[in-house]
């Protein structure tokens, strides 16, 4: 009940407002955080690391690492935070957050606001996780060398979290995306993977991509992913696409994220694992609300799960609640591990 009315208040305000709210509420206790929901049949590896289930916080909620400890208690079976810059940016102009509740949707355009790589590992370096915790990556605006921003990043904060992601599918830095294309992914990614190497404790790096991507352009990065060394891929970030919206927002600009992600998402991501072969851990974002779309995820490819926006609509103990319901289908259908699900499904998405 008072969950129920929290969220009401909050849908009321500002949107930027109430995020940062959240945070606060986070800090001091005034939010659950009863633990990672664990059982036997959720617990999962993801290139190496043990989680209690596979459902994960998406990057963006938490950009600062203000409350890493709480957020890994509140269900969750890990927690993905920044994106993380080398030198603090304040980001686009607000307003930059919008709603679209009639789609169950947002649309941001933050622009990697945050407080630096350094204020960020210090964060992290006190923080005591209850569930592994990675960085996303990312590149200061006004960079002259945005691929080598990402490794300064790693090479920062590494030895403070269990993985990393790099980032370069978010649409709100101009010309990010390029650092999509072939040539210029893999000379990001031999930098980071040489940032890597140097860690006393190297780490698994994800790759996070754009739903808006061609069949060939997708072909591309699964090729240079697999000979890279990247421990996997998540599929996908915020897309440009604004088909299908009822909102008033939808004429913002910045990336879309919620449920109108759901399908597209899903389709990159079986289309990842077919290409991939399977060969290739898979984490699945875009439009997860309830525990059918995490397991239609899974099915579709996907090691794990994350989510962010559903949390907007549903609140915080919306992890835990599908967690709970993906260990419930585990036992409807005789399903022994829930990684026994990924890829079985993949066909009804091509």
């Amino acid at each position: 009940m008072w969950e129920r009315f929290g969220l009401s208040v909050m849908q009321r305000m500002e949107p930027e407002r109430a995020h940062g709210l959240a945070i606060k509420a986070l800090q001091t206790g005034l939010l659950p955080a009863p633990g990672p929901v664990s059982a036997p049949r959720l617990a999962v590896e993801l290139a190496g690391m043990a989680l209690p289930n596979p459902v994960g916080l998406a990057a963006g909620f938490d950009k600062n690492a203000e409350a890493v400890g709480p957020l890994s208690r509140a269900g969750f079976g890990f927690v993905e935070v920044g994106a993380a810059t080398p030198v603090a940016q304040p980001g686009n102009a607000k307003p930059r957050l919008f709603r679209l509740t009639e789609d169950r949707a947002a649309i941001n355009r933050f622009g990697f606001n945050n407080e630096g790589m350094e204020a960020i590992a210090a964060r992290l370096a006190a923080a005591k996780p209850a569930v592994p915790v990675g960085l996303n990556l990312g590149a200061n605006k006004e960079s002259r060398d945005r691929a080598g921003d990402f490794a300064r990043v790693l090479a920062c904060c590494g030895p403070h979290v269990d993985f990393a992601t790099v980032n370069v599918s978010s649409p709100n830095t101009e010309r990010l995306r390029e650092l999509q294309g072939r040539a210029a992914l893999e000379g990001l990614l031999a930098g980071v993977m040489e940032a890597r190497a140097g860690l006393s404790r190297p780490i698994p790096v994800f790759l996070k991509i754009a739903p808006d991507l061609t069949g060939e352009e997708l072909a591309e990065i699964a090729e240079v992913a697999l000979a890279s060394g990247v421990a996997g891929i998540i599929a996908t970030n915020t897309t440009l696409s604004r088909e299908g919206l009822a909102s008033r927002h939808r004429g913002e600009a910045g990336g879309l994220s919620g449920q109108p992600l759901f399908e597209v998402s899903t389709r990159v991501l079986a289309r990842l694992y077919r290409l991939t072969e399977g060969r290739l851990p898979l984490i699945g974002v875009g439009g997860v609300a309830n525990a059918e779309q995490a397991w239609e995820k899974l099915r579709a490819g996907a090691t794990a799960v994350q989510l962010y926006t559903a949390l907007v609509y549903g609140g915080l103990t919306l992890a835990g609640r599908i967690a709970e319901g993906l260990d419930a289908r585990c036992g409807a259908e005789g399903v022994a591990r829930i990684g026994d699900v990924t890829g079985t499904g993949v066909d009804a998405w091509l």
